[in-house]
């Protein structure tokens, strides 16, 4: 806090961001603690000859939000892997990734940084069926692409190197990028990979889809199962609810130091006020005593003696209120007539 009695800008800065933080990760932490607590409550149907008989019994032909866990299954075409061999799925994502190191001139040290140089994702139709083999019963998944933690595993993977030259060296001084490659990598929804698949489950004509839930459900479509899905939203929101914790106290306890020192500051000002008051009463008496009017008492006159000039300044306090013999009268350890502060050193006072 500033002489003025206003925060100074770090504080500000402070208590603008973890208050900006706090919201966010609040936010964040709201909205995992619903999807959970929806993944919690969803229906969980199997895939089996009875799914179809459920459809035709709900109401509009249509469950609202539906756990299903099963392997996945061609509809009619499969992608091919682009570099593994007798690799099929039906979705593929190719990534390409320009790595470098960009010199920061702040820390003055080379910092590695990676850019999605592109991106192409390709699917195909598809279908949840059965782990059990002799169960025919499939869902169509519909719109794969929106599912929300959809989790492709890693097929292929490869690190291009930059060729390093002289003169590469030189625009990499000049310019503070130095490239040091590309990394490409290929991605798949492979056949007969376990799928656990969260949405809307309808029934259209004979065809049973898993859909995108309306009313704001998310929708999943996660190679991990049920159970651990779930885990993963509840430590994802006991994360964002620690930090809202963390950069909530943050944000109060700045918060509270900035009122306590405008209340420290308050109060401190209220004191020397009623201080002043004292002192001048009591150089009021004083001046009486020694049969000197208020008039005729010089604004410039030491306040001890009434007499001498003032020609000494008083530190740290800065009051200007006494003369060089007062000052060496006083007793120690010395203090200001006025604030009654410590006097660590004192200045001559020259009026010109």
């Amino acid at each position: 806090m500033d002489s003025s009695g206003r925060p100074s800008t770090a504080q500000l800065v402070v208590l603008a961001a973890s208050s900006a933080l706090t919201a966010l990760f609040y936010s964040m932490y709201r909205g995992k603690a619903t999807t959970a607590n929806r993944l919690k409550e969803a229906q969980k149907l199997s895939i089996d000859q009875d799914l179809k008989e459920i459809l035709l019994e709900a109401p509009g032909r249509c469950v609202p939000y539906v756990v299903i866990e099963g392997a996945v299954k061609a509809v009619n075409e499969t992608l091919k892997s682009q570099f593994v061999d007798n690799c099929k799925g039906v979705i593929e994502r190719l990534t390409l990734k320009e790595n470098k190191m960009v010199w920061n001139r702040t820390t003055h040290l080379w910092n590695d940084t990676e850019k999605v140089i592109h991106q192409r994702t390709n699917s195909v139709p598809f279908s949840i069926g059965s782990l059990d083999e002799d169960i025919t019963t499939t869902v169509r998944v519909i719109r794969p692409l929106e599912a929300s933690a959809l989790q492709l595993e890693t097929t292929y993977e490869n690190f291009h190197p930059t060729k390093q030259s002289f003169s590469n060296a030189i625009g990499s001084f000049i310019s503070g990028e130095r490239p040091k490659g590309i990394h490409e990598t290929e991605e798949m929804l492979r056949i007969g990979d376990s799928i656990t698949g969260v949405g809307e489950l309808v029934l259209d004509n004979s065809l049973m889809k898993l859909q995108p839930p309306k009313q704001g459900y998310c929708f999943f479509l996660s190679r991990m199962d049920y159970q651990s899905l779930l885990r993963d939203q509840e430590s994802t929101m006991r994360l964002c609810k620690t930090l809202t914790i963390v950069f909530g106290v943050a944000a109060c306890s700045t918060l509270v130091y900035i009122l306590w020192k405008k209340f420290s500051r308050f109060r401190e000002g209220k004191r020397q006020r009623r201080m002043l008051e004292e002192f001048n009463e009591q150089q009021r008496l004083r001046g009486q005593e020694m049969g000197i009017e208020g008039d005729a008492i010089s604004p410039t006159s030491c306040t001890v003696c009434l007499t001498l000039e003032r020609d000494c300044i008083f530190l740290e306090c800065g009051h200007v209120c006494a003369c060089m013999q007062c000052y060496g009268a006083l007793p120690r350890p010395k203090r200001c007539p006025i604030c009654r502060a410590y006097i660590t050193r004192v200045v001559p006072l020259f009026n010109s």
